[in-house]
């Protein structure tokens, strides 16, 4: 079994946006059973919190539910209970990296890093931006997305 954790700041835009997403194809694979899937903020603001109301409207337009998610902050135990830990952008990687212990064998990576051709190396943060950057998110999220499934799925 393979374990996927996203990671942004506040996990409630960018990160449940993956975590939603991803779910979704890797149940749309008949793989629920084989890949977990989790989203976690390296902050604490919003601990206990639905994802952002337009998080969670662009993300169901698409069809993607976030409704049952909640936010919750990176904890030091998430090392020994996911092996690939992907972050939204190089701040969050950098923080994961500090915190990342010397015998950890998984993924610590960018999740652009699974995108077939990024336009961009990170996952923009739109919570002070408008609607164009939550579509923007999904876009780039829907694309890496599949392209981890893959990735994961490889011998």
């Amino acid at each position: 079994m393979a374990s996927v954790l996203f990671v942004c700041l506040g996990n409630i835009c960018r990160s449940p946006t993956a975590h939603g997403i991803f779910q979704a194809q890797v149940e749309a694979a008949g793989l629920a059973e084989h890949i977990a899937v989790d989203s976690c903020g390296t902050g604490a603001w919003h601990v206990g919190e639905p994802p952002d109301a337009r998080a969670t409207a662009a993300a169901r337009a698409r069809g993607f539910d976030l409704t049952p998610l909640r936010a919750r902050q990176f904890a030091a135990a998430d090392f020994e209970r996911f092996d690939h830990i992907l972050a939204m952008d190089r701040s969050n990687l950098s923080h994961l990296e500090a915190l990342r212990p010397a015998d950890y064998a998984g993924t610590v990576a960018l999740f652009l890093d699974f995108h077939p051709a990024p336009p961009v190396r990170e996952v923009p943060d739109p919570y002070y931006g408008g609607e164009g950057g939550f579509e923007d998110v999904l876009d780039l999220v829907e694309a890496a997305s599949r392209g981890l499934l893959e990735a994961l799925r490889a011998p």
